[in-house]
């Protein structure tokens, strides 16, 4: 029992400092990383054609 009061309390501490407030984002920049990366590449792959 005291476990799971020890898991509440971390989890309101979080919820007010705000640790899950964007939680769309990191599924998206997973994609958008992948992308500069890619650009990247094709150009240091131009410049050295």
């Amino acid at each position: 029992m005291s476990l799971a009061v020890v898991f509440l309390v971390i989890f309101i501490i979080g919820a007010k400092k705000g640790q899950f407030e964007d939680d769309e984002s990191p599924a998206v920049r997973i994609l958008l990383d992948d992308e500069a990366k890619n650009k990247e590449n094709k150009e240091k792959n131009n410049k050295s054609d």
